[in-house]
């Protein structure tokens, strides 16, 4: 299937992939690519989650996803998100959801 990546899901859909988070929250999602420091890395990539209003008109709050790909520049680190299956896509919005709660309102 040719949008089950990240990637893929916006090409053939010319937008980012939405998910219904484990609270029941509608979410979008979208890539984050930023420059690190350490020996590892350069790069550092991870996704952003967009929580939308019960309306689905209005944005009202943000997650962040651990950082799920590294390397020596922004290109290959934002070609290795965009290869992200989005199960794990999914995955990685609920185990933001799970440290957002344990953490308390946001």
């Amino acid at each position: 299937m040719k949008d089950a990546t990240f990637g893929g899901y916006v090409a053939v859909h010319d937008r980012p992939p939405a998910f219904e988070g484990q609270d029941g929250r509608a979410y979008s999602a979208d890539l984050w690519v930023e420059a690190q420091d350490g020996a590892d890395a350069a790069f550092g990539g991870a996704f952003v989650f967009v929580r939308w209003n019960a309306a689905g008109d209005a944005p009202d709050g943000t997650l962040e996803s651990d950082w799920m790909a590294h390397g020596a520049d922004a290109a290959s680190v934002e070609a290795a998100l965009r290869a992200t299956d989005l199960h794990d896509v999914k995955a990685a919005l609920d185990a933001a959801i799970a440290r957002a709660q344990e953490l308390g309102d946001w």
